[in-house]
């Protein structure tokens, strides 16, 4: 283990305590009746996502200052500024308002260090349920409920006859319908929001999550390095792997968060190109 992967080892703890701390600052607005602003893209936007950002951008910056922050509530940084970094933090202060607004309880924080376009540290933490899940390059993949002691997890091997997947709850698309169709209705459908189906891919309980529709950075980066650490991989439908911070534009590709890398979905995919 290299000393650069012992740093960011080291950042695990108190980056995951940082993530709890913005979870409780979302759920003490989550039981009041806040009201729901909406950005220029038309999503929307509460005192909850506000408040878990100032929370993650002060305490990341305390934690490591010559670093940068990206978040997605600040997210007016030109490329021209970004290009240049190699190493900086990618923050989803509240990944999956829809699902907050709804108070359905499936919405996440979200924290991740990118280097050299990877994510290499992880942190996802789910507010209402009190569990967090968090992975360093290299260390592998962990989920930590309330009170209790961190456990690893892994991603599964994939059988054909018993394929299960994980969907969008708010942002199905046809073409998503479609792949589903094109598995012969063997699959079973997981839908839910948020960063929450990689967190699925990464303890095997799904095999896929696909996604056909627009998602940023900030979305994925973090549970990104979950599967990957679990033992998946995160790609596009070509099979490259998801990079960031490569473009102009935060917005990904079409990707698959895959449990068992050893399995070919080319087959599938083929069915819907």
């Amino acid at each position: 283990m290299t000393d650069r992967n012992s740093n960011t080892t080291s950042l695990l703890p108190a980056v995951a305590n940082l993530a709890r701390e913005a979870g409780e600052k979302i759920l003490a607005i989550y039981d009041t009746d806040f009201a729901v602003d909406h950005k220029g893209d038309d999503s929307p936007l509460t005192a909850a996502d506000l408040a878990a950002h100032e929370t993650l951008c002060a305490g990341l910056a305390r934690l490591t200052p010559d670093l940068p922050i990206y978040s997605e509530e600040a997210a007016d940084i030109p490329f021209a500024v970004r290009s240049g970094w190699r190493r900086y933090w990618l923050v989803d202060p509240l990944d999956g308002t829809r699902e907050f607004v709804k108070r359905n309880g499936e919405f996440t924080v979200n924290i991740a260090l990118i280097d050299d376009h990877r994510p290499i540290l992880g942190v996802v933490h789910i507010p209402v349920k009190g569990i967090t899940y968090f992975a360093a390059r290299g260390q592998g993949a962990f989920r930590q409920d309330t009170g209790k002691a961190a456990e690893a997890i892994r991603t599964r091997k994939t059988r054909t006859g018993a394929l299960t997947l994980a969907g969008s709850r708010s942002h199905a698309t046809e073409r998503q319908n479609r792949f589903f169709e094109s598995l012969g209705g063997k699959a079973e459908l997981h839908s839910i929001g948020s960063s929450l189906k990689f967190c699925l891919v990464a303890e095997g309980a799904v095999d896929l999550y696909p996604r056909f529709g627009p998602t940023s950075e900030w979305d994925t980066a973090a549970a990104h390095c979950l599967v990957v650490e679990a033992g998946g991989i995160v790609t596009d439908l070509d099979l490259r792997p998801l990079e960031y911070n490569r473009k102009e534009s935060v917005i990904n590709p079409d990707f698959l968060a895959i449990g068992d890398p050893g399995f070919d979905w080319k087959p599938y995919l083929d069915q819907i190109r």
